[in-house]
């Protein structure tokens, strides 16, 4: 059984679903610090035909509440729209924008005021539209550890609360992890990196790699990127 472990990330490249596509459990933390300077609230579309970031406005709080207990403000009701207005506005010439704008406003219009709520909605909605069957749990639910263990420790015991003895990691988790520890815990680990190709965009410069989901949907479509899920390889 192979296992992923990531934290929730608000409508990510296509690397994070093709983990979970690579797995047969996806386990997805919701009991870890909030990174206000990370990717959990945000991520990068071409706006205008430029590389532009987008986020989830959020209530102001202590940098050290759990992902859980963040909260979107207000005001997101108010720039979401505007941010879709500019989506929109950006994609509505994409070959592909009647089959994926209706995806990213039940994204961005989801009722959900808290944050983990509110992402973890996304990445079902997506795997749904993508055809990801993967099964998906929230780290919480599993009762372990939790703040007594960190890191590896935290990988191992999670893994072994969903009865895995794989774990797959993305490539940046190489200067985090070391195969022969996992392999005196019994496990495999392998690291998964994509070798999907350069693909048409917006902008006319260089291509721009790592782009939310929303980008290669727009120019490539549905059917496209589930073939595209498989295209990568473990090491």
């Amino acid at each position: 059984m192979k296992c992923a472990i990531m934290q929730p990330y608000f409508l990510p490249y296509i690397g994070y679903f093709q983990l979970i596509q690579a797995v047969d459990v996806f386990v997805v933390y919701d009991d870890i610090e909030f990174t206000k300077r990370g990717w959990i609230h945000r991520n990068r579309l071409l706006l205008n035909e430029k590389v532009s970031p987008f986020s989830i406005n959020l209530e102001k709080a202590s940098d050290y509440l759990m992902v859980r207990d963040r909260k979107i403000s207000e005001e997101f009701s108010k720039t979401r729209k505007k941010l879709l207005s500019k989506i929109e506005q950006s994609y509505k010439k994409a070959p592909y924008f009647d089959e994926t704008y209706p995806l990213v406003k039940e994204c961005f219009l989801s009722d959900c005021r808290n944050l983990f709520d509110f992402i973890f909605h996304s990445i079902v909605t997506m795997c749904s539209h993508l055809n990801i069957e993967t099964k998906i749990v929230i780290s919480s639910h599993l009762k372990t550890e939790g703040e007594l263990l960190r890191h590896k420790y935290r990988v191992w015991d999670l893994c072994s609360k969903v009865d895995c003895d794989s774990y797959i990691n993305s490539e940046g988790g190489r200067k985090l992890y070391d195969k022969s520890e996992f392999e005196k815990q019994g496990m495999c680990l392998s690291f998964l990196q994509t070798t999907l190709e350069a693909y048409p965009q917006f902008g006319g410069g260089e291509f721009e790699p790592a782009l939310s989901i929303v980008d290669i949907l727009m120019m490539k479509g549905r059917e496209a990127v589930i073939r595209d899920l498989n295209k990568y390889f473990l090491d």
